[in-house]
């Protein structure tokens, strides 16, 4: 991650100062399993909270990685589950206002169990079902508030109404 401020010219002529967090594109997984999916929990430090999340992550040593092999890496890593079907369901802006980091989300399906492969920060990580029912009433109650899972159901969501 880097930070910079750069200097701006805005449309009337004025000049200004554009603060820019430079962030890697990450991937973020929405495991599908007949009517339930399934999320993960970690700590978040600038929240000081555990919360409820899709599987989701960067490769900032591969910051040119396929935005796919990366949905299949975050998958197996933060939950064991490897994918038979991945289908991009669309793109997310995180924080345009002051970042540059895109989240491209996944729909996975076709799921067989295995072990995670996760990373040292992420030991402390949770993996668990959800009905999806049980998932929109956490959103409801803000017991989850993971903007980007939030938006990416979204997406599922419209997927499936464009669907026969």
């Amino acid at each position: 991650m880097t930070v910079r401020e750069d200097e701006i010219l805005r449309a009337d002529g004025t000049k200004g100062i554009y603060g820019v967090v430079d962030k890697p594109d990450y991937a973020l997984v929405i495991p599908l399993d007949g009517e339930r999916v399934r999320l993960v929990e970690q700590y978040r430090y600038p929240l000081g909270l555990r919360r409820w999340e899709f599987p989701q992550g960067t490769a900032p040593d591969r910051a040119d990685s396929d935005p796919l092999a990366l949905a299949a890496r975050e998958l197996r890593e933060e939950t064991g589950l490897r994918a038979g079907k991945l289908v991009e369901l669309g793109v997310i802006d995180v924080a345009p206002g002051m970042s540059s980091q895109r989240g491209w989300v996944f729909l996975a399906t076709d799921l067989t169990e295995g072990f995670h492969e996760r990373e040292p920060e992420e030991q402390d990580m949770r993996s668990a079902w959800f009905a999806r029912a049980e998932f929109e009433a956490m959103i409801a109650k803000s017991e989850i508030t993971d903007a980007q899972s939030i938006a990416a159901y979204t997406l599922l969501l419209l997927h499936e109404h464009a669907q026969p």
